[in-house]
């Protein structure tokens, strides 16, 4: 992916999916190149993840991101984006995602939505925030 001048939210949303979704594809953290998912985010981009999650925290800049999609790969052996709903788009933006992730730990299947508050300036991403309907499920899925 070459990244776009574009700044409009929607495909900016778009763009960073579709190229997550290769990276993944391509064998993700370790295996595949950040370089094609890294257009889509601001060099200075804040990742907020909630502290009950195996991967909670802060995760800063596209280094940070590389490492989050590290701890996210150890965390889950499959990671599957099945159904998203882009409800609104602006410098704010919201995206609900229904996921289906298997964990690496015990096996254990979850099908879970995640709604995310992305903020997106100069058609990049500065900051995104999920929001996981149930962390404590997520965690026991993840706990042998």
């Amino acid at each position: 992916m070459t990244h776009s001048p574009t700044t409009d939210s929607r495909a900016v949303l778009s763009a960073m999916y579709t190229a997550e979704a290769r990276y993944l594809a391509a064998g993700g953290p370790g295996t595949a190149s950040f370089d094609h998912l890294a257009p889509c985010f601001a060099p200075d981009v804040v990742l907020h993840q909630a502290a009950g999650l195996p991967y909670g925290g802060v995760w800063r800049g596209h280094l940070g991101l590389e490492r989050f999609f590290l701890a996210m790969s150890d965390t889950w052996s499959t990671f599957e984006l099945v159904e998203q709903d882009f409800l609104a788009t602006g410098e704010t933006s919201v995206v609900r995602t229904i996921v289906r992730a298997v964990s690496r730990a015990t096996a254990r299947e979850l099908t879970f939505p995640i709604l995310q508050t992305l903020t997106v300036r100069d058609g990049r991403i500065t900051e995104i925030q999920p929001f996981y309907w149930d962390t404590g499920a997520v965690a026991r899925a993840c706990t042998p």
